[in-house]
């Protein structure tokens, strides 16, 4: 059984990073015996009446999608395609009515160099995919950036970055941007790949392995950093503008002082809203970097901004509503503790997450409440559910795509 996504610390091995994380109740928790700590405990699911059944409008697969790694791979939707990649270098386009696969590319050997004889070598994609300009933009662990057409799949361009690229790049106005592991920030010519700018920031000692995906608004890339900071630069040429502390750093370890801003940052109208993974949720003016509000709370997944409500999902899997305007919790859902659930997606009436062993589970917008529950695949739910006009794009970690359609429910008056 899946317990959590391998958020692994930088400057230690694998063994002890897996280690401290199995030790800290505080960031993660996989257990499911009676005899462990209560606070590492995994929720079970309690036996549900389904308020509705959800359609599944196609369903097919990516590969073998990214297995046990942590990954922040997810759907997309644009140009009437559906675009998703597998860790291995499986770049798909579906076409978005039918489901029918409109072409397929190889990022593994996108050179066409590999003999017959050869195995294949991961191109460990962990970064993306991101649309724009009728391309699609990719980035990889070995540091790599690749930009498809997004009609035919055909390598335009292919650049390099120091460090991982774990996160989606961001597009606009003709320059794409990259964040990478090492505290690198590049801006690239959408068109040609040229390197236009390039930011080098600070990166701790220890920090989570998963990094903020820039966030482009008003001429400015809006990133979290590793020092629970949140920073613009100026897009046209990476100047850097104003910084904000998110995050607080109140213990007296190291493990403890890991205040990470992991999630990408939600600009709505003239506010910005972030959380740090250990820290705050806090609102923040867009011009200035001004603080208007500020709340504890600790994640490193996807929040969601809608309407007057800001919905989050911590670190321990419990999920919140909160008033967009003052930061007053509106309700709180503790029933899925433990059980890595994902940053939560707005559907109609609903907001919608996954989790651990690939439910999705519906939660009434108004209370909380968990209404409907659907299961994709038992390899898990490992990234924020794509939503397009109502439509659910969702991938599970063994690659299975599916497209779900949630049924509007008419009340009896009506």
């Amino acid at each position: 059984m899946r317990c959590f996504d391998k958020k692994i610390f930088k400057g230690l091995s694998t063994k002890k990073a897996l280690a401290i994380i199995l030790l800290s109740s505080s960031l993660f928790a996989c257990s499911s015996s009676d005899e462990e700590d209560p606070s590492t405990k995994v929720a079970e699911l309690s036996d549900l009446d389904n308020a509705f059944d959800v359609e599944i409008v196609w369903d097919r697969s990516v590969g073998d999608g990214v297995n046990d790694y942590f990954s922040r791979i997810k759907p997309i939707v644009a140009y009437n395609k559906v675009y998703s990649a597998s860790r291995e270098g499986d770049v798909v386009a579906f076409d978005k009515e039918s489901g029918d696969e409109v072409w397929q590319a190889d990022l593994s050997d996108i050179h066409d160099e590999r003999s017959f004889w050869d195995s294949r070598v991961s191109a460990l994609v962990a970064g993306g995919p991101v649309a724009g300009m009728k391309k699609v933009f990719l980035g990889t662990e070995n540091g790599d950036v690749f930009a498809l057409d997004a009609e035919t799949g055909e390598l335009i361009w292919q650049a390099k970055i120091k460090g991982e690229v774990i996160t989606p790049p961001a597009i606009d106005s003709g320059i794409l941007v990259v964040n990478s592991a090492s505290g690198v920030l590049k801006g690239f010519d959408a068109s040609t790949g040229e390197e236009i700018w390039k930011v080098e920031q600070d990166v701790p000692a220890l920090t989570l392995r998963g990094i903020s995906t820039p966030v482009i608004a008003s001429g400015g890339v809006i990133i979290g950093s590793g020092k629970g900071e949140l920073g613009v630069y100026i897009l046209e040429k990476g100047q850097a503008g104003w910084t904000t502390e998110v995050g607080e750093a109140t213990g007296s370890t190291e493990l403890q002082r890991v205040i990470d801003v992991d999630s990408a940052p939600v600009v709505f109208g003239d506010k910005v809203y972030a959380i740090s993974a250990r820290g705050n949720l806090v609102a923040i003016e867009l011009k200035s970097g001004r603080i208007l509000w500020k709340r504890q709370y600790s994640s490193y997944r996807q929040i969601s901004v809608y309407r007057n409500d800001i919905y989050i999902t911590n670190t321990r899997g419990h999920i919140y509503a909160l008033n967009r305007i003052n930061g007053i919790e509106r309700w709180s859902n503790v029933e899925l503790t433990n059980r890595s659930v994902t940053g939560p997606a707005v559907v109609d009436d609903y907001v919608v997450v996954g989790d651990f062993e690939g439910y999705l589970h519906w939660l009434n917008q108004e209370t909380g409440e968990i209404v409907s529950r659907h299961q994709v695949d038992s390899s898990g739910i490992y990234s924020t559910p794509t939503v397009v006009d109502d439509i659910i794009y969702t991938q599970s970690r063994d690659g299975d795509l599916q497209v779900i359609s949630t049924p509007k429910i008419v009340s009896a008056a009506q």
